[in-house]
């Protein structure tokens, strides 16, 4: 399979996910290359055969394959102690806001861009989880008999051998923009929020890619609970996941500081910029009154 440059891969991503052909100057202004870029682009792409006509859209498809995301999971095992009392007999993804469950935006959202394969992690109350297969009877599950001993390292390493072209969601994520969750990736990353200054999860980023993840900094990107892994690092993931999860220490680490900050060098992650609001994280029972105002009788 032949093997696209990220500029080939933004323009032929665009027409193939539009499924409409552009003009020059459309694919311009979408992408941000100048018009000579997608003029040259578009003449190596009809090398291959396709371009931006109607009927070269099956090559195209064939050739964005290798990007394609094939499942998505969701570590959803949780308890979710700082959402009290909501979550005193229900697990934090399940909770309604504004009568919706958090975890059917994000997994609406997947299924919109035609990613059916679908694994929820699962622990706290497990059960009540079942629920979702009548909407969502592709959902596989996925046990996780230590979600409370452990942070959530846990939870990816039951999931660690489905890692490769796999989203990997937090689950208690509000998604306003569901157009953030793409069908081709060109290379693993997590979204994130640009903020001159952060007091939560960050990364410092330089070219675009992740060089450190860190509590708190100055310009950097806030950390979206939202990444993909390409199949080679979800290859990699597989091994040192296993590997990080038997360290000493190993089981109270977040999952994500396995490729960001315990195997750093062996990973190339970057960062998709998004805005502030495009995806809200609820943590508190408080952030949650404030969203939505019918849990204010709650005490």
């Amino acid at each position: 399979m032949t093997a696209l440059t990220r500029k080939q891969f933004d323009i032929l991503s665009l027409i193939v996910t539009s499924q409409r052909a552009f003009t020059q100057r459309e694919l311009s202004e979408k992408t941000g290359y100048s018009l000579g870029t997608v003029n040259k682009v578009l003449k190596e792409l009809a090398v291959f055969g396709c371009g931006g006509n109607g009927s070269a859209f099956e090559i195209a498809e064939k050739l964005l394959e290798p990007y394609r995301v094939r499942r998505a999971i969701f570590l959803a095992a949780g308890v979710g102690s700082r959402l009290m009392p909501v979550t005193l007999n229900t697990p934090k993804p399940l909770v309604r806001v504004k009568g919706k469950r958090m975890l059917d935006g994000l997994i609406d959202a997947c299924l919109a861009v035609g990613i059916e394969e679908i694994y929820v992690v699962r622990g706290y109350f497990a059960e009540q989880f079942d629920q979702l297969l009548l909407k969502y009877p592709m959902i596989r599950f996925i046990e996780n008999p230590v979600f409370n001993e452990t942070n959530d390292i846990s939870s990816a390493y039951y999931a660690r051998h489905l890692m490769q072209n796999a989203y990997v969601f937090e689950s208690d994520l509000i998604l306003y923009r569901p157009e953030l969750i793409k069908r081709y990736h060109y290379t693993s990353d997590f979204l994130g929020v640009y903020q001159e200054r952060s007091d939560d999860w960050c990364f410092e980023v330089k070219d675009g890619v992740v060089v450190r993840e860190q509590f708190g900094g100055l310009n950097c990107f806030q950390m979206i609970g939202i990444s993909y892994w390409n199949s080679e690092d979800g290859a990699k993931l597989r091994g040192h996941i296993e590997e990080g999860y038997r360290m000493p220490g190993g089981k109270e680490r977040y999952w994500e500081q396995i490729p960001l900050t315990v195997f750093p060098k062996s990973y190339h992650v970057a960062v998709i910029p998004c805005e502030k609001g495009d995806v809200v994280e609820i943590d508190t029972f408080n952030e949650l009154k404030a969203i939505d105002p019918a849990y204010a009788a709650f005490q």
